[in-house]
């Protein structure tokens, strides 16, 4: 039985493919749940007609974001964290640091489009904006103290304890009855 999937369906396809599935599957669940229909003629005919007007859309909207990709290719961040004395972060800088950033420097972009591995250290790191399932950006994020860090204490050796006697503690003498 040939489907037209109207949502992506996890382990078949993605929304607009035709695919075929055994009669039982489409009839007792993708058609009464609304994630396809069958897939006749008039219906591969609405399918073509539809995607042909989507495609401009689309176009326009890749083109918007790739438009905006191409202003934030020079950007590099430097976001300020609060380290310890050792210099590793409290925490970790994440998507929504980053996002709050970009917006400071005119780029509203939502936090859910920014991926980022852990930052839970000063220095260079990468982040990815993903604009668009075609386009996506790559960000240098430079993570620096916020604040003085103070160097870490060099280790100091302790000389072993010397045992000393313990000095012997005289009771105090009785007073004499007068």
């Amino acid at each position: 039985m040939e489907i037209i999937l109207k949502e992506d369906v996890i382990g078949l396809g993605y929304k607009h493919d035709i695919v075929n599935v055994k009669s039982g599957y489409g009839r007792n669940y993708l058609i009464p749940q609304g994630k396809g229909v069958i897939a006749s003629e008039s219906a591969k005919k609405m399918l073509a007609e539809e995607l042909k007007q989507k495609a401009k859309k689309l176009e326009k909207i890749k083109n918007d974001a790739q438009a905006v990709a191409d202003k934030m290719a020079g950007v590099a961040l430097t976001i300020a964290a609060k380290v310890s004395n050792n210099g590793t972060i409290y925490g970790s800088v994440n998507n929504v640091q980053i996002a709050d950033e970009l917006k400071k420097l005119g780029f509203d972009i939502d936090r859910k489009l920014i991926t980022i591995k852990d930052v839970k250290s000063l220095g260079e790191h990468k982040a990815t904006v993903r604009l668009h399932k075609e386009v996506a950006v790559e960000i240098p994020v430079t993570v620096v103290a916020d604040g003085p860090v103070a160097a870490p204490a060099p280790a100091v050796e302790e000389a072993p304890a010397v045992e000393e006697p313990a000095a012997e503690v005289e009771a105090p003498a009785e007073e004499a009855e007068a």
